[in-house]
């Protein structure tokens, strides 16, 4: 058992969360799903979140046994911790809304998605904790969405790439020779993934690869990473079907660069991408620092 404010004093220290500023992204888009609907999102997340769009997101009782893990808020996800955790259990999630990016064999995504209402109040009632981690838990230089995708494929980190306000969320490492072929189905089996998204070269040589996790569906990403030799581009999304003008014009900006690139570019899902670290360093983490139990709760459905 710990003690939630012994929790969340670990975590902030951990991804530096009381120096950061409004998280770019998550402080447009929580507001933009959330005030169409007329949910007053700001009743149920704590007073720091709202203004950082990190950290501790709702907090429930003092004490606490368990920490479940997780990438999306989807309703499979919440309702498992709902029914399965204790009064003061904690989720963490990398993602404070459900991102659908779309299935490259189904269905194109809504793009972020709101918790629904009833299920924020079932939060509350139980008096359940949720801790989200976006921006940091990417560029972190030990325990990110990237190294732990490089860890488990036994790559080497040789350069970081792709810097955004002067923290890096890519990487080029060298790997074991290897094909495109089989370069797809080990990424299969390690996300446990029923296919990937594929545009570009099929190589019979590849030694250098990109790891973006999340989304790396830009062209500039890809452009750059090219610049290092890389001849593989490992990411969650390489496409956007999100299905909406700006999916459609990100799209068809990916169109037209595939006939250029010289590389392989895979998806193997956003939220797959995002959830070894889950797997890995932070329920390792978890383990190491606090008497608590870990649990994971993997989406049923990684493409959505």
């Amino acid at each position: 058992m710990e003690n939630m404010v012994k929790v969340k004093q670990l975590l902030d220290s951990l991804f530096n969360i009381i120096e950061l500023d409004r998280d770019p992204g998550f402080s447009r888009f929580i507001p933009q799903v959330y005030d169409p609907i007329k949910v007053d999102w700001t009743q149920y997340f704590e007073a720091d979140f709202s203004k950082r769009f990190n950290g501790l997101m709702m907090k429930g009782s003092d004490q606490m046994n368990t920490v479940f893990l997780a990438v999306f808020p989807t309703d499979q996800v919440l309702e498992s911790f709902i029914n399965e955790a204790s009064e003061g259990d904690l989720l963490f999630l990398h993602h404070p809304l459900v991102m659908e990016c779309g299935d490259p064999r189904g269905e194109w995504g809504r793009g972020f998605v709101p918790i629904r209402k009833s299920l924020l109040q079932s939060l509350k009632d139980k008096k359940l904790s949720v801790y989200t981690c976006h921006t940091p838990l990417d560029y972190h230089l030990e325990i990110s969405t990237n190294m732990a995708i490089a860890n488990v494929m036994n790559a080497l980190v040789i350069d970081r790439f792709i810097y955004e306000e002067g923290k890096s969320i890519g990487l080029i490492c060298d790997v074991e020779p290897i094909d495109t072929a089989g370069l797809i189905k080990k990424l299969e089996s390690i996300f446990e993934i029923p296919y990937v998204d594929f545009e570009g070269e099929q190589h019979n040589f590849i030694d250098r690869i990109a790891i973006v996790a999340g989304c790396g569906d830009k062209v500039a990403f890809m452009r750059e990473a090219e610049s290092f030799g890389v001849q593989a581009y490992v990411t969650g999304e390489i496409h956007c079907h999100i299905d909406n003008d700006y999916g459609r014009a990100k799209y068809k900006q990916m169109m037209d660069y595939v006939p250029e690139s010289t590389m392989s570019l895979i998806g193997v899902s956003h939220s797959a991408s995002e959830y070894m670290v889950m797997q890995t360093q932070m329920k390792n983490w978890f383990t190491d620092k606090m008497d608590v139990n870990v649990r994971l709760l993997p989406q049923h459905k990684w493409w959505l």
